[in-house]
């Protein structure tokens, strides 16, 4: 089954609250105020121009059936928790951090999330590492605004940033990296995180500390170790 569509700006209030507008109306005081969906409606209208398409391979994984039943279980159980209670998640700003050699499972795992955050009508961002910075690269030889980029992944709902850590380390990139996450850790916004690397000194070292320490705050870390799941199909 494939991701819900983001819902339009325009769409029925999910609180059931407002007309659709995003604003409550007082009518003896001739006043208007901020609906509880104005945020969602915020973030969705930035998130337009950023990438919240599911890859075709993951658009049909379940929790029922491999390859996620082949993954660790006690892992999946954490995920499917946090996927079943994506609202209260995304409130409180928290998310997932997969970490583990190749071929494991962390980004099967990262897309249910990802997509429970968009079947419930929130606005995601999906992104390799490295896609992203050659996103923001582009900001730079383009009109495109390197501050209005950086401000729409901040205001989005949910931003999934698979293999982290795996983009060559430079002073640039880890600037860019820690700008990125500290915008949503001040904001309080909801982030699942995939890496290879499980090692803590070798992570601070490739993403540097404060940024490390800022993810761990935010995200409930989620080790998965094993063989390669790839090289098992193959064989």
């Amino acid at each position: 089954m494939s991701a819900a569509p983001l819902r339009a700006p325009n769409a029925a209030c999910p609180f059931e609250l407002c007309d659709g507008s995003g604003f409550l109306v007082d009518e003896e005081a001739n006043t208007s105020f901020d609906c509880r969906c104005r945020a969602q409606r915020i973030a969705l209208a930035k998130a337009r121009s950023l990438s919240a398409v599911i890859p075709r391979r993951y658009r049909d994984v379940s929790f029922d059936r491999p390859p996620v039943t082949d993954i660790d279980r006690n892992v999946v159980a954490v995920t499917r928790r946090f996927t079943e209670a994506i609202e209260e998640k995304l409130e409180a700003g928290r998310g997932l951090w997969f970490m583990g050699p190749v071929g494991t499972g962390k980004t099967t795992l990262a897309m249910l999330v990802s997509k429970a955050a968009l079947q419930a009508g929130r606005s995601v961002a999906i992104y390799s590492l490295p896609r992203l910075l050659n996103e923001i690269r582009e900001t730079h030889r383009a009109e495109r605004s390197h501050v209005d980029l950086l401000d729409r992944l901040t205001a989005v709902d949910l931003l999934h940033i698979d293999d982290v850590g795996a983009e060559r380390t430079n002073d640039w990139v880890l600037e860019e990296l820690y700008s990125i996450v500290n915008a949503r850790y001040e904001d309080q916004r909801s982030m699942v995180i995939t890496t290879n690397i499980l090692n803590r000194e070798a992570l601070c070292e490739q993403i540097t500390e404060r940024t490390a320490s800022r993810l761990t705050e935010m995200c409930d870390e989620l080790p998965l170790v094993g063989p390669d799941h790839r090289m098992d199909v193959s064989a």
